[in-house]
C-alpha cells in the first residue's frame, strides 16, 4: 500500500487488484436487496470510490484497515453527493425515474434517508468517531459485522456493542428531525 499511495503507477495497479474485488463484492451485497429505482450501480461505485482514493491528493495508507476506512468515508460521500443531486429541484428532484427491470441497481431505498443518516452520523462521529466509522462500514459499504470489526481491528463482540448503541444514538436522531 505504500508504493500505491506514493503514486507509483505499477503499484496501484497492483492494489486495484488485490482490493476490486472485495470493494465490488461488498458494493454488490449493499444493492441487493434494495429498490430498483436507482442509477448508481456497484461497479459505478467501486469505480469513483477508487478514483477518489488514488487521485488528486497525496494519500498515504497505513495498512488495510485505513484502507477501508478511507473507502468506506468516499462511498459514503458519493452516495450522498448523489442523492443530493437527485432531491435537487434543478435535477428534477420531486420527480421519480421509471427504469427498465433490471437495468439499474439501487444503493439505499430512499435518497432522503441518506441524506438524514449522513446528517446524524456526521453530529455522531464528532462525538465518537471509532463508532461513527462502525456504521459507515456496515450502512454505506455493506459490510458485515465480522468484516466490519476486522477491518476496525476489533473484537466481534466489542462491535456488536459499538453498533448496538450506534443504531439507538442514530435512530434517536432520525426519530427527533
Amino acid at each position: 500500500m505504500g508504493a500505491a499511495s506514493r503514486g507509483e503507477p505499477k503499484a496501484a495497479n497492483e492494489l486495484l487488484s488485490l482490493v476490486y474485488e472485495e470493494l465490488r463484492r461488498l458494493a454488490a451485497a449493499k444493492m441487493a436487496g434494495e429498490a430498483s429505482a436507482r442509477t448508481l450501480q456497484a461497479t459505478a461505485l467501486v469505480h469513483e470510490a477508487w478514483l477518489r482514493l488514488t487521485h488528486g491528493e497525496d494519500r498515504q495508507w497505513n495498512d488495510r484497515t485505513h484502507f477501508f476506512a478511507a473507502a468506506a468515508e468516499a462511498m459514503r460521500r458519493i452516495l450522498v453527493d448523489n442523492a443530493r443531486r437527485k432531491r435537487a429541484a434543478r435535477h428534477g428532484g420531486g420527480q421519480q425515474r421509471v427504469e427498465m427491470p433490471q437495468i439499474a441497481s439501487s444503493i439505499l431505498e430512499n435518497d432522503d434517508k441518506v441524506l438524514s443518516v449522513n446528517e446524524a452520523l456526521e453530529k455522531f462521529a464528532a462525538l465518537d468517531p471509532q463508532k461513527a466509522e462502525l456504521v459507515k462500514l456496515r450502512y454505506f459499504v455493506g459490510m458485515t459485522l465480522e468484516q466490519a470489526a476486522d477491518a476496525l481491528g476489533i473484537s466481534e463482540r466489542t462491535a456488536k456493542r459499538y453498533w448496538a448503541f450506534a443504531r439507538a444514538w442514530l435512530y434517536t436522531r432520525i426519530a427527533d428531525s
